[in-house]
């Protein structure tokens, strides 16, 4: 029920005829891959330009919610210093009219500045993608750490 909610245009949820843009097979990997690319660049702006108008960023290493495009900037200003790298462990994904949804476990490979030492962060992730002029954009991303143990 919440899948399907998550999934439901606002246009589809008043009763209008929604117009669905095609989700290619691909496009979870290919949307993910996009994403590790801008990262790669270590540019702020490339990584934020992948994010909808309206996105929320709940981020693994801040306990600051980015609710908008100069949140979300700063945040990754500072954390592409650390050269991350994502390397998916698990996915599960769910489609809906304008809607793409990846979720599961990820490592993020972080780099220190000053040892230059690479770490491991293993997390779960869930990404919401909608399509917003014309293109796939992060409408929601949340990485959270993964527990010590369970």
């Amino acid at each position: 029920m919440l899948a399907s909610a998550l999934l439901a245009s606002p246009a589809m949820a008043q009763g209008q005829a929604a117009s669905c843009a095609p989700i290619p097979a691909d496009a979870p990997t290919a949307l993910f891959n996009q994403f590790n690319a801008a990262w790669a660049t270590k540019n702020p702006d490339t990584v934020t330009d992948l994010f909808s108008k309206d996105a929320v960023l709940l981020a693994t290493v801040s306990n600051v919610p980015r609710t908008d495009r100069a949140a979300i900037r700063d945040y990754f200003e500072a954390f592409l210093k650390g050269a991350p790298v994502g390397t998916i462990n698990t996915s599960n994904v769910r489609q809906g009219c304008n809607m793409l949804v990846k979720m599961g476990t990820w490592t993020v490979a972080l780099t220190n500045q000053n040892s230059g030492v690479r770490n491991n962060v293993k997390a779960r992730y869930t990404f919401i993608y909608k399509y917003e002029d014309g293109a796939w954009k992060i409408a929601h991303l949340h990485s959270s750490m993964m527990p010590i143990s369970e």
